[in-house]
């Protein structure tokens, strides 16, 4: 069976990105790859093996369309509350707390952070289908 390990964006600004996510999420650049034209990092936090990748092409100067084909990463926390509180106070400013519901019951607790090329990230309550 295959085993998910990593999601790859691409990114304007290295210092930029590893600084957002490092500040929102505790991601640690755990490898830095520069190649001809590109570089690549590999982004992971300390509890689990999936990584996110980050590829940075020299050349480019223009912000990404990310068009209407990306959807968000996700990451699941033991505070929400406190995270949210947390990310607010860095300047990261997460969207509302919002509640999800399916057929009556509580299916997730969560809210977004939007990092600076755009990219969505949804942080969701330790619970449920999510823990």
């Amino acid at each position: 069976m295959a085993k998910p390990i990593h999601s790859m964006i691409r990114v304007l600004q290295e210092a930029r990105s590893v600084d957002f996510y490092r500040r929102a999420l505790g991601l640690e650049v755990i490898d830095r790859l520069p190649f001809d034209g590109f570089t690549l990092l590999y982004l992971r936090a300390p509890e689990g093996p999936f990584e996110l990748e980050l590829t940075v092409n020299h050349d480019r100067t223009q912000p990404y369309d990310l068009g209407d084909g990306y959807g968000h990463l996700a990451v699941v926390v033991e505070d929400l509350e406190a995270e949210h509180a947390r990310m607010t106070q860095a300047g990261i400013e997460p969207g509302p707390i919002r509640d999800m519901a399916h057929q009556g019951r509580p299916m997730a607790r969560y809210f977004f952070i939007t990092d600076p090329d755009g990219y969505r990230t949804e942080v969701l309550q330790h619970f449920g289908r999510y823990a």
